[in-house]
């Protein structure tokens, strides 16, 4: 199955991607994809639901992040081989984890939104998982049967916040619109491989990251039993996986977001994004 939220921002409905791509109206089955909704086993009821009675949603809405008030974002940093190499970054012993404000999260087409003195604001295409099941010292082996669903994730980061400013990383990664998520949320059963995904994302039409998450360095399992370890995962969470190469604090010379760039980027299997940034001052946040 394929959820995602559709209509305008804070009055987001629950739909369904049907087999022709086509969305349809979910409300009479639930009445959002909000943790309550996956700790009360919310993906198995709508397995028996019947997507052809389902009403068609006409047009081409707006769609929402594809999950709704995640308690936890977590996400992880330099997971990708290449990526610690073009950034010059040891790689990793561990998983390094830092977190997202759930706040940050925005529709997958929504505006990316530039803070004010922004100087190095950069792109990392991402695979993101949201748990299913409450989850605390789970092992590697059984980690994935705790996984809801699969989606794409831009891990929008702002450099000089996250590294020149002391402290931790998350004050260059929590902004509001630093957290597109979706366009839909995929459930395990249509991915074969989680682990041989290619994923993708271009600037201004060039293809400046294009990889697989076989170049991980922690697998998808390893990262959600890791994480386990220290802090309760809760349904509805959302784990990001970190980036392949190909982000712009990598760039020689660097290259960062400025206003009226196109960000598009995708999973293979799990849809695609698209993003146009804007300056502070131009936007909704203003």
């Amino acid at each position: 199955m394929k959820l995602l939220r559709y209509g305008p921002e804070g009055h987001e409905k629950p739909g369904l991607l049907d087999e022709q791509g086509v969305i349809r109206d979910a409300s009479s089955l639930c009445a959002d994809f909000t943790p309550a909704f996956f700790a009360d086993g919310g993906i198995e009821r709508l397995r028996g639901a019947d997507l052809a009675r389902l009403p068609v949603v006409e047009g081409k809405p707006r769609l929402g992040s594809c999950i709704a008030q995640p308690g936890n974002f977590v996400a992880i940093g330099l997971n990708y081989v290449q990526h610690a190499i073009e950034t010059n970054a040891p790689i990793p012993a561990e998983p390094i984890i830092f977190n997202k404000a759930p706040s940050c999260l925005s529709g997958p087409n929504d505006p990316v939104i530039l803070p004010r003195g922004s100087t190095k604001c950069d792109w990392e295409v991402e695979i993101a998982l949201v748990i299913g099941r409450r989850a605390l010292y789970v092992p590697d082996e059984t980690a994935l049967d705790y996984v809801a669903g699969y989606c794409v994730c831009n891990d929008v980061s702002e450099r000089e916040m996250q590294l020149e400013h002391g402290g931790q990383w998350v004050k260059g990664k929590m902004f509001p619109t630093f957290g597109p998520l979706g366009p839909w949320l995929v459930t395990p059963d249509e991915i074969d491989d989680v682990q041989n995904l290619g994923l993708w994302l271009e600037l201004n039409g060039k293809r400046i990251q294009d990889s697989s998450t076989s170049d991980m360095i922690f697998r998808l399992a390893t990262i959600v039993s890791y994480v386990s370890r220290h802090v309760l995962l809760q349904p509805g969470d959302v784990i990001t996986t970190g980036t392949p190469p190909g982000v712009g604090l990598g760039m020689k010379p660097e290259r960062f977001l400025k206003p009226g760039d196109v960000m598009e980027l995708g999973v293979q299997g799990l849809g695609t994004q698209k993003q146009t940034v804007l300056a502070f001052e131009d936007s909704a946040l203003a």
